[in-house]
């Protein structure tokens, strides 16, 4: 059974808050699905996202098919291509005590990989008929998740959760829409740890409304996502949204408490991480001499002797962070 549709809107200071839930939640970045709510810049919306596999906070499930169903998608009335919708995330957070992860290394020579691959998993464990995945128990109260069954007698598996959202994106020019798999200029299936509670989204908007998603929610992702998926769950998601008239941006951005960040992948052309970095340096360059107004050199030297990188996913997908500190 599909929870209904829910749809209020409230006055706010800052504008309205709707509270949306999705009846039916979509596999695509597509402007053809039926808008679930109409924002103004200042606008917050108050929603939840079900898991990879479309599961929701109550354990029911919303589609027939794996593949991170989307929550949206929102219009964002006066979007018009080359603005830059920002996205305030103002809660990311667990509401249920369940999640289930993939757990073999995909980037790995085949000779290690039949060396020490593990056996596969109870049948039906997670979902019928599936041996790649294994369910976990996650604790609210402790702020853990662990396998529901013991692992290893060698070392714990409870790891401390950090919750995040797979995808974060709007609907690209495109004459096919993209699936929710990969990321794009758009945003899309990025997987970065870091769009979590108190981040700052930036995407670049290309159709008239914008048409933005999110989904895949995470209890903990390692970098990378070196097995392939995060210990996935679903997840309460409030945030807010702010409209940047002519922003021109080339890709998605984030902006927390200590750093900027440049995200690059276009891992639906090219699962090439050398090509990842090579965009996300770009537009940090550009970011920090056009809108920060430094000198070229002192972009390069910033890049060159203060930049962290993360690698975001193996799929193709990396980071560039430069502290703040090191701008004022």
């Amino acid at each position: 059974m599909l929870f209904p549709l829910l749809l209020t809107a409230l006055a706010t200071a800052h504008g309205e808050t709707h509270r949306v839930l999705n009846e039916v939640n979509y596999h695509t970045f597509s402007k053809e699905h039926p808008v679930q709510a109409r924002l103004k810049s200042g606008d917050r919306v108050i929603t939840k996202t079900v898991d990879s596999a479309g599961f929701d906070y109550a354990g029911v499930r919303h589609t027939k098919t794996h593949g991170n169903p989307l929550t949206g998608p929102f219009y964002i009335e006066g979007a018009e291509p080359g603005d830059a919708l920002i996205i305030h995330l103002e809660k990311v957070r667990l509401n249920r005590d369940t999640g289930y992860t993939a757990f073999r290394v995909g980037a790995v020579p085949a000779e290690a990989r039949d060396k020490h691959a593990p056996p596969p998993y109870q049948e039906g464990a997670v979902l019928p008929g599936r041996t790649d995945l294994i369910p976990f128990v996650i604790d609210r109260k402790t702020g853990t998740a662990r396998p529901k069954e013991k692992l290893s007698s060698k070392v714990s598996l409870s790891f401390p959760v950090s919750p995040m959202l797979g995808c974060i994106g709007v609907a690209p020019d495109t004459a096919k829409p993209p699936t929710s798999g990969p990321a794009g200029t758009y945003g899309g299936n990025m997987d970065y740890k870091e769009v979590r509670e108190g981040a700052t989204v930036m995407l670049p908007v290309s159709l008239p409304g914008a048409y933005f998603f999110v989904g895949d929610g995470h209890a903990l992702e390692g970098d990378g996502e070196a097995v392939g998926s995060g210990i996935e769950t679903s997840l309460d998601v409030e945030f807010r949204v702010e409209l940047q008239k002519r922003a021109n941006l080339t890709g998605p951005r984030l902006e927390n408490a200590e750093y900027l960040i440049s995200v690059g992948g276009r891992t639906a052309q090219s699962n090439s991480l050398n090509d990842a970095l090579a965009t996300a340096n770009a537009d940090m360059l550009r970011w920090l001499v056009e809108e920060h107004g430094l000198e070229p050199v002192a972009a390069h030297l910033l890049i060159g002797h203060q930049a962290k990188y993360d690698v975001v996913t193996l799929a193709g997908v990396i980071a560039v962070k430069i502290p703040k500190k090191a701008l004022r």
